[in-house]
């Protein structure tokens, strides 16, 4: 019985042994399999958008989703750094006519399309300075209707010289040409994409950039990989872009995109949203306690001016009379406004409608003074005897908490002033078509130069078929406009700048509200990511530790 029961102690021994060597090489296995998927997660970098990408055709790149894959497809002449300084892509350098009318720009030999068929046999070719006049040509046909044809609206005609020389001469000095140019719209397509009948372009993209398209399943999810064959190179000369592939999804909700950037599922989240903005920061604009482990913050001046505009030649006499305009000006502090109502994410916009962050920056606003708003309120009830004006101003439902707080402000200087509430469509229609008389709007740079916001005022741009929404004319500042086209001098062209927008200001055609900050929270593992002022998307340095 002794020696039975041996045998039976060795055996169920031997079973046990058996069992932990099993459970240790499945723990073997599974921490492996863990280990590479984590390395290959290490490799794709992740994140949400709330709204749909319309199109993959940088011709038709007018939406920040679609800009913002667009960049990772494509290339241009030029490009910007996250400083907004003008610096080679596909050109390599230029050179400017001594009259700035002509631009002759010389490309590089070694950047090639994304591999497909439509290029035969080889799979893909080089950029000749043939394909940026075919681009450039696709935006100008009116039967692609594309939104981005407006860049070309001062060029007189384009060529390409040779392979590498392509040359544009301008009908007129326009020194913010460059800047033009680095948007998406003027990206290099190849011509096969467009000969081979049937070919779909707008979900099937092929470009030069660090991404080539991978999949796309519209409203869900939207696949990039690496391009092996990408012509940039970091200052140790490694090849970009450093990540495997970019993988976006389509959450519409923005608090669910949230949620899952929390959940370690995402690896960054742009800008800030009611539903979440003060979970994730304090009052005063700092990261909760709670996330600073593992979030990172990344803040800088974003081109975006928040205002209110007056429509000038409307049938309100209120705000048709100027000591209103600049008394409801003077009339509620912009630094306490961005403190409790935007967790101070954002600059009180007392120095004119020029954002900060471009030259021509500094003219001279409005500050928070009660009572020369009292005062100007006063002296118009008296000249003009309306005891009780009517002001309505109208609003969507985004920024109710601005124009509530403004409202609760002027009744303080003795001005009621109601609110309407529209549909963001309505309201733009309503803006463009002069049905306001007292709007709520802001403005989002196209391109990095002043001009872009002074276009606003210039008498020649009324809308609707112009940015103009105020219907502001003034001859001086007009004079102002048109003579900066032509100063190729730049300190003496943004003093011009500035005196337009102080000129602007004493007038009185719009409250700027604040100066709006560009804000991205990333996993504390993602670097390289940086931030720029016209809020682009750049991904070919990034990394995930």
């Amino acid at each position: 019985m002794k020696q039975k029961s041996n045998i039976t102690y060795r055996s169920n021994l031997v079973k046990i042994l058996q069992t932990l060597f099993s459970l240790f090489i499945l723990s073997l296995l599974f921490s492996c399999t863990k280990k590479e998927e984590e390395s290959r997660d290490n490799l794709v970098f992740r994140y949400n958008e709330n709204a749909a990408v319309n199109s993959l055709d940088p011709a038709f790149a007018k939406i920040r989703p679609s800009i913002w894959v667009c960049n990772q497809l494509f290339n241009g002449l030029v490009q910007l750094d996250d400083s907004l300084n003008i610096k080679p892509d596909i050109a390599k350098s230029w050179d400017i006519s001594p009259d700035g009318k002509t631009y002759t720009f010389t490309l590089r030999n070694d950047v090639y399309f994304h591999k497909s068929v439509l290029f035969g046999k080889d799979s893909t070719r080089t950029v000749v300075a043939k394909d940026f006049e075919y681009s450039l040509n696709r935006l100008l046909d009116e039967e692609i209707a594309a939104p981005g044809r407006w860049i070309l609206q001062n060029v007189e005609n384009f060529h390409a010289v040779n392979d590498t020389v392509f040359e544009i001469k301008l009908s007129k000095t326009f020194p913010a040409f460059l800047g033009l140019l680095t948007m998406k719209y003027a990206s290099v397509v190849p011509h096969e994409a467009f000969d081979k009948s049937g070919y779909d372009f707008r979900a099937n993209p092929i470009g030069t950039g660090p991404f080539q398209f991978k999949i796309w399943e519209e409203n869900v999810k939207l696949v990039l990989r690496k391009n092996p064959m990408y012509f940039e190179k970091d200052e140790k000369g490694v090849q970009l872009p450093y990540m495997e592939a970019v993988a976006i999804t389509f959450l519409p909700d923005k608090q669910s995109g949230f949620l899952q950037f929390v959940q370690g599922k995402l690896d960054f989240v742009s800008g800030l949203d009611p539903s979440y903005k003060d979970e994730i920061l304090t009052p005063k604009g700092e990261l909760q306690p709670k996330y600073r482990k593992d979030v990172k913050m990344i803040t800088g001046p974003y081109l975006n001016t928040e205002y209110m505009g007056f429509r000038l030649d409307g049938t309100d006499k209120a705000v048709k009379d100027k000591r209103i305009r600049q008394a409801l000006n003077y009339g509620f502090d912009r630094n306490k406004m961005i403190l409790f109502l935007r967790n101070n994410m954002g600059i009180g916009a007392t120095s004119g409608m020029i954002p900060s962050g471009l030259a021509g920056f500094g003219a001279k606003g409005y500050d928070f003074d009660i009572a020369k708003a009292k005062a100007l309120v006063a002296d118009y009830k008296k000249q003009t005897g309306d005891t009780n004006p009517k002001i309505q101003i109208s609003t969507s439902a985004s920024y109710l908490d601005i124009t509530e707080y403004l409202q609760r402000e002027w009744q303080k200087i003795g001005l009621n002033v109601q609110v309407d509430v529209n549909p963001p469509s309505t309201l733009t229609q309503a803006i463009s078509t002069g049905k306001v008389s007292f709007f709520k709007a802001s403005w989002i740079a196209d391109y990095p130069d002043a001009e872009n916001y002074l276009s606003l005022f210039y008498s020649k741009n009324f809308s609707p078929g112009g940015p103009n929404y105020t219907h502001f004319k003034n001859e001086e500042f007009d004079k102002l406009y048109e003579a900066a086209f032509l100063e190729t001098n730049d300190k003496k062209r943004q003093e011009l700048y500035k005196q337009m927008d102080a000129l602007v200001m004493e007038e009185a055609p719009v409250i700027p509200l604040f100066y709006d900050k560009a804000s991205r929270f990333t996993r504390n593992n993602v670097s390289g990511l940086g931030i720029n002022p016209l809020n682009l998307l750049v991904l070919k340095r990034v990394r995930k530790d």
